[in-house]
């Protein structure tokens, strides 16, 4: 069982945001260029009713877990309501009206509106059901919900990264100020953790890096979450068989905070004259550094905050995962090529349902752990730095000190 990696696997390109969004911006106005050029067309009248007909075919029996309200069934199948649905077919539907149909029909021949085409890719991400039963809920075979699935992935994957975005200044702030006045700790950003996503493999394509601690093939995706647990950064394609402490120094996110360019803002100074930066907080497997502050062994107020504030972050995983069933779920022999662009959109949809102001049902959200089975470990890298950092936070919890900015 492999506890690392030497080297980035070739044959993976992990979904890091930092980077990612560089290259983005170098092919802007080629993307620009290449779009400007398509005319959509969107037949009309097609296949419009598909909401009366899946809801008659799936509607709720005596003893079932689907609500007998339509409303709430809608939710149910789609983890989103109505209104958040509408928003997501307008971010994806010039992609999907603007490329040839491929045989995107369904069995009474009529071809597939961009609503079905999304209520297609949303009931897979969110039942992790097979193609097959997915596809017979709608009435479609099987490669079409395959075909149709991957379009909406990579549409969204491209029109809904304005939904997964470190925030400005005024935005932190405000997340600052509830981390202070929910847990007492001030100058806090956010909370990290990180989750596999399990996958059987071919054996050609097994290696150590890919096993993990348990004996399972799986991906790793890191996050960091805000206070309305929304995801502010994430990095995935990473093997599970490393440890958190070389997963984060794999991604974006450390290097930028490490070169200053990340968790920079303005310090706040204790009475006494110590400063408290900007930091986030994460689990016992993660370093101890100035930006990133994990627990001390004992026990005492300071921790008690300390996970109160990392919990986040796992409820988050929680709901991520309890909503996109497709992640918490073992997938089959994956295209680990393509893994990475599912667990983003799988993101992304969780962001926008936050930022549209929707609510997932209470019986969504796992009901365990979101890495049951695994076992954080420990990670005994300390900065000095990160322990002065850790020490004043304990002083200020304990005396209940008011802060002042540091410009």
């Amino acid at each position: 069982m492999a506890t690392g990696l030497a080297k980035p696997n070739p044959h993976i390109n992990p979904v890091d945001l930092n980077q990612k969004r560089k290259k983005d911006s170098n092919s802007k106005k080629l993307k620009k260029s290449k779009t400007a050029s398509v005319v959509p067309v969107e037949s009309k009248a097609v296949d419009s009713d598909w909401w009366d007909c899946f809801w008659e075919k799936n509607s709720p029996y005596p003893g079932s877990s689907i609500p007998s309200d339509e409303a709430e069934g809608f939710k149910y199948f789609f983890r989103a309501s109505q209104k958040t649905f509408d928003y997501i077919c307008s971010l994806v539907r010039e992609d999907l009206v603007s490329r040839p149909p491929s045989g995107l029909i369904n069995i009474e021949g009529r071809l597939l509106s961009v609503e079905k085409q999304v209520a297609i890719a949303l009931r897979r991400l969110a039942s992790g059901e097979s193609q097959v039963s997915v596809g017979a809920s709608f009435g479609v075979g099987q490669s079409t919900v395959s075909q149709v699935t991957w379009r909406f992935i990579e549409a969204l994957e491209e029109r809904a990264k304005h939904h997964l975005n470190w925030p400005d200044s005024a935005k932190m702030e405000q997340t600052k100020s509830r981390f202070e006045s929910t847990f007492g700790l001030p100058n806090c950003c956010g909370a990290i953790d990180a989750t596999h996503i399990v996958m059987t493999l071919p054996a050609v394509q097994t290696s150590d890096d890919w096993c993990d601690q348990v004996n399972n093939y799986s991906m790793f995706l890191q996050g960091v979450v805000d206070y309305e647990m929304r995801f502010l950064d994430i990095v995935t394609g990473w093997p599970g068989g490393m440890n958190l402490s070389r997963l984060l120094k794999f991604s974006g996110f450390y290097k930028l905070c490490e070169a200053g360019e990340r968790l920079n803002g303005i310090s706040k100074k204790l009475p006494e004259g110590a400063e408290i930066r900007e930091y986030i907080v994460g689990g016992v497997g993660y370093p101890l550094l100035p930006w990133l502050i994990t627990p001390p062994e004992s026990d005492g107020l300071f921790n008690e905050k300390h996970e109160a504030a990392r919990l986040l972050a796992v409820k988050a995983f929680k709901k991520l995962k309890g909503s996109w069933r497709i992640l918490n779920k073992v997938m089959w022999r994956p295209d680990k090529r393509k893994l990475p662009s599912i667990i983003l959109v799988c993101c992304l949809l969780h962001n926008i349902i936050i930022d549209c102001g929707d609510t997932l049902r209470p019986d969504v959200s796992l009901k365990g752990h979101h890495d049951s089975g695994y076992k954080e470990q420990g990670c005994k890298q300390v900065d000095p730095l990160g322990i002065s950092m850790r020490d004043n936070l304990a002083k200020c919890l304990l005396n209940n000190n008011p802060m002042v900015s540091s410009n």
